[in-house]
C-alpha cells in the first residue's frame, strides 16, 4: 500500500475570504481554485444541448397531447428505481393519463428491453415505450419493440457499443456526436434534463395554461436525482454535484419524497444533517435490496407514493432485504476469500484478473463480492453466478486505470462467439457467458490485464490531504468540510493522516473501535475517535496491548450530534500500525 499526500498547486486561490482555511486546502488540492467553480445552484446547471432531444420531445409532447399509453422500462438498481419514479411523477403532472412501468426482474430477464420484455410490455399495448437507466445496448429489444408499432425512446447513460439501437429517439451525452459536457450524467439525470426540457417546451406552447394544468416545478424531484446520482457511483463533476446539493437541500428542508424520508429513517439517518453519504451507505442500499433479492418494483413503489404511512412500510420491507442481503454476502465473501487463498497457494502469485464463481452464489449480490475482493486484493474482479441456460452472469469491478467495460470489448473482440453480451461503465460492468467458456475467459481476462497494467498498478494507492496541527483539529473545521461537498467519486471526501497517543480505547459491540487520543506529548486536549468494522486481527492486537502505546490513522473530520449537542470526532479510515 502507497499513501500519497494530494498536492496543493502553487497558484493563487480565488476563494472568499470567510471560506474556512482548511476547506480551501481540500478545494485546491482537487482543482477548485476560486468562488467560480463552486457555485451550487440551479441556474449554473448546462443548458440542455443533448443529441437527440429534439426528437424525443416531440414525441413526448405527441403522447401528452394524444394522451397516448406511454410504458417506462426501467433497471434493476437505484439508478433505474429513481429514474422510473421521476419519469412517471412528472410526466403524470404534466397531465398524462395513462403512464405505467416496468423493471425486468434480474432473474427471469437479466438487463435492459430484451426482446422478452418487449413481449411482457405489448400486454399492456403502449403506444411510446421509454428506456431509463438502460437500452443503448438493447439493439434486439428495440427492433423487437418496433417490430410490434411501439415507438421507443431511449433514454440512457452506459456506454454505447459500435452499433447504435434503431430507436425513434435517442438521449444519451456518451452516444457517438453529442457535444453535451455533462458525460457523467447518471441515468435520473439524464431523465431529469429531458424532463425539464419537456416542461419548456410545453410551457412554450401554452400547453400548461389551455389544460388549466398547475406548471410542475422539477425541483420537487430533485430529491429522487440526488439519491439516484450518489448510489449510482458516478463521478461527481460540478453539474452533478450541483443536482446532489440541491436534492439534498429539499431533503434536509423536509421536502423530499415520504419514501425518501422513510428509507433514510429506518436507516437511522436524522433528515435535518443529511449528506451524500447517507445516500450511497444508507437509502441507495436499502433500495438496491429490492433489485438484488426480488423486484425493483417495490423499490418503486417506495418513491412513488405520496402517503408516508404506506412509505415507511415498505422502507421497512427494504430494510428486511437489505439485512438479507447483508447475510448473503457475508456467507459469499468468505467463500470467495478461500477460493483466493486456493488459488494464492495453488500459483503462488494470484492472477492480475481475478474471475471467481460458485455455483451457489446469488445473482444479484455477485457485484457487491466483487467490490468486496477488489478492495481487499486491489486489481479487477469479475465474480460470477449461476444464470439461464448454462449461461454465467458475471458482475465487474476494476481498479483506477483499468478500463473494464474496453476491457471486455477486447476480450470478445480477439476471442469471437466468448462473450454473450457485456455492458457497463470504465469502474463496472456486467457479462454474460456460456459456462464451458469460464475457463478460457479466464485466462483472455487476466491476459488484457496484464497487457493494460504494470506491476505496480497493483499496489494501492490512498491519497490523503496531508498532516493536520492540533490547531485544525476543531469542531469549524469539521462543520465547514461537512457542508463543504457533496463529495463522492472524483470529489472524494478530504481524509487526512495523523499519529496520536492512545489514552483509552475500547471495543463496541464486538466489532468497532472507540479510542481517546491526543496528541504526541500534548495530553491537553483530547479527541474522539471511533473505527466500525475493525478486522478481527486488529481487535486481537489491540487487545494484547496497553493503552500506552501510538496509533497511526488515515481519518476524517466529523460532526458527532448527540442529545442536542455537538462535538468533534474523527471517524476512522483506516489503522495503519501501532507504536
Amino acid at each position: 500500500m502507497k499513501i500519497r499526500e494530494r498536492q496543493v498547486p502553487d497558484i493563487p486561490a480565488a476563494f472568499a475570504t470567510d471560506l474556512h482555511p482548511l476547506l480551501r486546502r481540500v478545494y485546491a488540492a482537487r482543482g477548485v481554485l476560486g468562488d467560480g467553480q463552486l457555485g451550487r445552484q440551479l441556474a449554473e446547471l448546462h443548458q440542455p444541448t443533448l443529441a437527440g432531444l429534439d426528437v424525443a420531445l416531440t414525441l413526448l409532447e405527441t403522447a401528452l397531447r394524444e394522451q397516448q399509453r406511454v410504458l417506462i422500462v426501467g433497471d434493476f438498481d437505484a439508478d433505474g428505481a429513481t429514474s422510473t419514479a421521476l419519469m412517471v411523477l412528472a410526466l403524470r403532472a404534466m397531465g398524462l393519463r395513462e403512464v405505467s412501468f416496468l423493471v425486468p426482474n434480474r432473474f427471469e430477464f437479466g438487463y435492459g428491453l430484451t426482446p422478452e420484455i418487449v413481449q411482457l410490455a405489448q400486454a399492456t399495448a403502449p403506444d411510446l415505450l421509454i428506456t431509463v437507466d438502460n437500452g443503448i445496448s438493447s439493439i434486439e429489444g428495440v427492433a423487437a419493440a418496433r417490430a410490434l408499432g411501439m415507438k421507443v425512446l431511449v433514454t440512457d447513460h452506459h456506454l454505447p457499443g459500435s452499433v447504435l439501437p434503431q430507436a425513434d429517439a435517442i438521449v444519451n451525452p456518451n452516444q457517438p456526436n453529442c457535444d453535451f459536457p455533462g458525460k457523467h450524467l447518471a441515468g435520473v439525470g439524464v431523465a431529469f434534463y429531458v424532463l425539464s426540457a419537456l416542461r419548456a417546451r410545453l410551457r412554450a406552447s401554452a400547453w400548461f395554461a389551455d389544460k388549466g394544468i398547475d406548471e410542475p416545478n422539477m425541483a420537487t424531484w430533485l430529491d429522487l436525482v440526488a439519491l439516484g446520482t450518489v448510489a449510482d457511483v458516478v463521478p461527481l463533476d460540478r453539474l452533478n454535484r450541483i443536482l446532489v446539493h440541491q436534492g439534498l437541500q429539499r431533503v434536509r428542508a423536509g421536502q423530499c419524497r415520504p419514501g425518501i424520508r422513510a428509507l433514510l429513517e429506518v436507516a437511522g439517518r436524522d433528515l435535518a444533517r443529511t449528506v451524500a453519504a447517507d445516500f450511497g451507505f444508507a437509502a441507495g442500499p436499502r433500495l438496491n435490496a429490492a433489485g438484488r433479492l426480488d423486484d425493483m418494483t417495490l423499490g418503486i413503489q417506495c418513491l412513488l407514493t405520496d402517503n408516508y404511512a404506506l412509505a415507511r412500510e415498505l422502507a421497512g420491507q427494504l430494510n428486511e432485504l437489505n439485512s438479507d442481503r447483508r447475510e448473503i454476502e457475508a456467507g459469499m465473501q468468505q467463500e470467495a476469500l478461500r477460493i483466493v487463498e486456493k488459488l494464492h497457494f495453488e500459483d503462488r502469485a494470484l492472477p492480475w484478473g481475478l474471475c471467481l464463481y460458485d455455483g451457489a452464489w446469488h445473482q444479484g449480490v455477485v457485484g457487491l463480492l466483487a467490490s468486496r475482493i477488489k478492495e481487499r486484493y486491489h486489481r479487477p474482479v469479475i465474480a460470477f453466478a449461476q444464470g439461464d441456460n448454462g449461461e454465467l452472469k458475471g458482475s465487474a469491478r476494476s481498479i483506477r486505470g483499468f478500463h473494464i467495460r474496453d476491457a471486455l470489448d477486447a476480450v470478445a473482440a480477439a476471442n469471437p462467439g466468448l462473450v454473450s453480451k457485456f455492458g457497463g461503465h470504465a469502474m463496472a460492468a456486467g457479462l454474460s457467458l456460456a459456462r464451458e467458456n469460464l475457463e478460457f475467459f479466464r485466462d483472455a481476462f487476466d491476459r488484457e490485464v496484464r497487457r493494460q497494467l504494470r506491476a505496480e498498478d497493483l499496489e494501492e494507492e490512498i491519497a490523503t490531504d496531508g498532516s493536520l496541527a492540533l490547531a485544525d483539529l476543531t469542531l469549524d473545521a469539521a462543520r465547514a468540510l461537512r457542508h463543504g461537498g457533496p463529495w463522492g467519486q472524483h470529489f472524494p471526501e478530504p481524509v487526512f493522516q495523523g499519529e496520536f497517543a492512545v489514552i483509552q480505547q475500547r471495543v463496541l459491540g464486538g466489532k468497532h473501535l472507540k479510542f481517546t487520543l491526543a496528541m504526541p506529548g500534548d495530553s491537553a486536549q483530547l479527541l474522539d475517535a471511533i473505527a466500525f468494522n475493525v478486522g478481527e486481527d486488529i481487535l486481537s492486537s489491540i487487545a494484547a496491548r496497553d493503552n500506552d502505546r501510538r496509533v497511526s490513522l488515515l481519518y476524517r473530520l466529523d460532526v458527532n450530534a448527540w442529545k442536542g449537542r455537538e462535538s468533534l470526532q474523527l471517524m476512522v479510515e483506516r489503522i495503519l500500525s501501532f507504536g
